[in-house]
């Protein structure tokens, strides 16, 4: 992945991947008995299963053949001439790297296996997310599991190739576990420790160029996998931590606007759940907002329309709760979804914000012209006002005031920063 967050395609990739490993069932007996051992890595990346359920059974064998050059790459010159890159057995998305030397070779066995299998691991974290492109840009942490044989010419190669799979899996799932553990222990400490800030990017008017609100982003440690939000809301949900990392992140917006700038919306990400904590409950969330001298009707409630349209009821309460306080509510990352012109008008928000993709570039493209105008005509029917997401130009800018768009919000206006020198 580049720093600006592309993820690029990996080079050199065959349109089609190696055979399973029971198509070479009898090369790898072979060079089994020649050798007298064998050592084997298992690349786990049940991450692609997603790949073929979304987009077939062709985009899924270049995805596997994308993972096969990254391993062959990552691996180098470590490998000979012998050894072997197959896929697993049928049904199960992993790569088999067999390694055969000599049993005399101690020092392979040893030292240098498990520091191929470090390697491997490390590069699969840092690059493992080109194996998806351009399918997906999110994919599962792939596991690394090794295992080994001695020959036995009294039990079939076949048996000890598979008892060697299995070590290398029973490696893989007990790493997996461990990484789990960990993953939990660092995110279980951030939210202890309230170790979430936040940043605040502006939202500005069009027409005047001037500053309507800011949208709160949450942001965990500087220099760890927890900075950015997506990281840090991914492993809160795997490890069933989200409504509290939600609850911190809301606290750490409001913390973080003392002395927010008089007329200025303050835009805060929540989830429906929200409804449910007791500090953004009437009385609570009030007494707060003073604190920070802000009113209800300075806040507006950002839920994704992702979120959302799984359950219409949900944000309808969320909506009415809030709206009775005096707060206002946006549908955020709309475009995103597959219902947007219904979940615009399902659900009435006050602001509708559109997904980036549909803004960058917007001043050469006509076909993102014609959503933004359909957008516009439905928001206008519920009295609901929008604003352009992912502005980077002022050429996108200038387009959203020709197509009558009232708000914009992008790094065009200035990266996201604190309030505040001390947050």
């Amino acid at each position: 992945m580049s720093e600006s967050g592309e993820i690029r395609p990996i080079r050199g990739v065959d349109t089609e991947p190696p055979g399973r490993i029971g198509e070479r069932l009898a090369l790898i007996a072979e060079k089994f008995d020649d050798y007298g051992a064998m050592g084997l890595l298992l690349i786990e990346a049940d991450g692609l299963e997603a790949v073929e359920r979304s987009y077939g059974a062709t985009a899924h064998r270049r995805a596997v053949a994308t993972l096969v050059a990254l391993v062959q790459e990552l691996a180098g010159d470590r490998l000979s001439i012998d050894d072997l890159i197959v896929r697993g057995e049928t049904g199960r998305n992993e790569i088999a790297i067999l390694l055969f030397r000599d049993p005399g070779e101690v020092d392979f066995y040893k030292r240098e296996l498990p520091l191929l299998r470090r390697m491997l691991w490390s590069g699969l974290r840092k690059r493992g997310q080109r194996v998806g492109y351009p399918y997906t840009r999110t994919l599962a942490p792939m596991q690394v599991g090794t295992g080994a044989a001695l020959r036995n010419p009294t039990i079939g190669a076949e048996s000890q190739l598979r008892s060697a799979l299995e070590e290398a899996r029973e490696h893989a799932a007990l790493e997996s576990r461990l990484e789990s553990r960990q993953r939990r222990k660092r995110l279980f400490e951030l939210v202890i420790d309230g170790h979430v800030r936040s940043v605040y990017e502006p939202i500005v008017e069009v027409a005047t160029r001037t500053v309507f609100g800011y949208e709160a982003l949450a942001r965990g440690p500087e220099g760890t996998e927890l900075h950015t939000p997506y990281k840090l809301f991914a492993m809160a949900t795997e490890q069933d931590l989200l409504f509290q990392l939600d609850c911190l992140c809301r606290r750490s917006a409001i913390d973080g606007a003392r002395d927010y700038p008089r007329g200025a919306k303050l835009f805060l990400n929540v989830r429906p759940t929200t409804i449910h904590d007791p500090s953004f409950q009437a009385d609570a969330l009030e007494q707060t907002l003073e604190r920070c001298q802000l009113r209800p009707n300075d806040v507006v409630f950002e839920i994704s329309e992702q979120e959302s349209i799984e359950n219409f009821a949900i944000f309808r309460e969320v909506r009415d709760y809030y709206g009775k306080l005096g707060f206002q509510i946006a549908l955020d990352d709309t475009g995103a979804g597959y219902a947007s012109l219904e979940a615009v008008m399902e659900l009435a928000p006050d602001f509708v914000k559109v997904d980036r993709a549909f803004v960058a570039g917007i001043n050469e493209d006509l076909a993102r012209q014609e959503v933004l105008r359909a957008l516009k005509s439905v928001a206008q029917q519920i009295g609901a006002q929008i604003i352009g997401e992912g502005l980077d130009t002022l050429e996108e800018l200038e387009t959203l005031q020709r197509l009558g768009i009232p708000y914009g919000q992008g790094w065009l206006f200035g990266k996201p920063h604190p309030l505040r020198s001390d947050t």
